[in-house]
């Protein structure tokens, strides 16, 4: 059932897939921002607009370091690098949490494959429509995002392993769309 669910919503969402339930929509300018962060147990500041020079970008929120459901989605997206290197994509995982806490994160659960974002006073998840409006934590939200900072697709579901083949997805379909 949900290999069916998936290829309906590519086949009709174009370019990628578009959550009924994600606020931002596909086609329109994805908020630009810039966070502190972390890679590897080093930290630096993220900067999407300097990220998207580079091509295209895979922004993911997610409620809480270290709990069960976003350590599973960060092991996976950690799994799948190489396959969004081959793709020219950048991933970077955004929470509510603090910088210490993303850069432990960012060593154990992502493995220090990719960057996770510190967004401690929720700005840029709002901006996204992806915090939790009576939490201090974001929803899991991931957008892919296109060089020229439009947003391809914006998938959310609280299942955490739906979110990185449904961003391959729409990476592979841009990448062969687009001729890059």
């Amino acid at each position: 059932m949900r290999k069916r669910f998936v290829a309906v919503t590519l086949l009709t969402a174009g370019l990628g897939l578009s959550s009924a339930q994600a606020a931002l929509p596909v086609g329109h300018s994805a908020p630009a921002f810039t966070l502190p962060a972390s890679v590897a147990g080093h930290a630096f500041t993220f900067s999407l607009k300097d990220a998207l020079r580079k091509g295209p970008v895979v922004v993911y929120f997610y409620p809480a370091a270290f709990t069960p459901g976003c350590t599973i989605e960060a092991h996976d997206f950690a799994d799948a690098m190489d396959r969004f290197h081959a793709l020219g994509a950048t991933v970077i995982g955004v929470s509510m949490d603090d910088l210490a806490t993303v850069t432990r994160f960012s060593i154990s659960a992502c493995r220090s494959r990719f960057a996770v974002a510190a967004d401690t006073t929720g700005a840029v998840a709002s901006r996204y429509d992806a915090r939790k409006t009576s939490d201090q934590h974001a929803q899991r939200v991931s957008y892919v995002i296109a060089p020229d900072g439009r947003i391809l697709s914006a998938h959310q579901d609280r299942a955490p392993d739906s979110h990185i083949e449904t961003a391959l997805a729409t990476l592979e379909k841009w990448k062969t769309r687009s001729g890059h």
